[in-house]
């Protein structure tokens, strides 16, 4: 009876799907570098952007001087944010935390990532947050469509996702 009970239990386990957590190791030097937020579920500070371009500069003391070019508004006016994200380096750097405003900081939750660094999706613990980062401004359909479906799976709510409209001739 108890191998029937452990047996129902695994099996109801793989019908939920992913866990929302953060992959097992993000490799900071390869994380380094420009990314295009493809789509996202906006935060306050991303909301009516689009070409959302980030740079991560990783320093000598081991966290990410970020900087963020994104077109806001109906004018397409260019505007440059500068924020700084840390590493936790006690889970393999997978789990961060980003600060737009001192002293607060928020978690940054790297959920998935391409084996050869060519795209990253961002999280957050709560689902507040989604981003899916390209190395490229496009990526094939299918590619962006898998993630997208991984992402629901892990309950974010993919419906709320927004394009930032990158022009593939970049």
């Amino acid at each position: 009876m108890k191998a029937i009970g452990t047996a129902l239990l695994l099996f109801i386990t793989s019908m939920v799907g992913p866990v929302n957590k953060p992959v097992v190791k993000v490799d900071l030097t390869k994380f380094s570098g420009k990314w295009y937020s493809l789509s996202s579920i906006p935060t306050m500070f991303d909301k009516d952007t689009k070409e959302t371009t980030t740079n991560y500069t990783l320093n000598k003391d081991g966290y990410y001087n970020v900087i963020t070019i994104a077109k806001k508004g109906e004018d397409n006016e260019v505007k440059t944010y500068k924020s700084k994200l840390f590493p936790d380096k006690d889970d393999n750097a997978a789990q961060m935390k980003a600060q737009f405003i001192w002293p607060i900081k928020v978690d940054y939750w790297v959920i998935d990532i391409a084996e050869d660094y060519s795209y990253a999706v961002v999280g957050h613990p709560d689902y507040k947050f989604l981003f899916i980062m390209s190395r490229k401004p496009t990526m094939p359909q299918g590619e962006f469509d898998k993630i997208v479906a991984k992402c629901k799976a892990m309950g974010y709510p993919v419906d709320k996702l927004v394009s930032q409209h990158h022009r593939a001739n970049e």
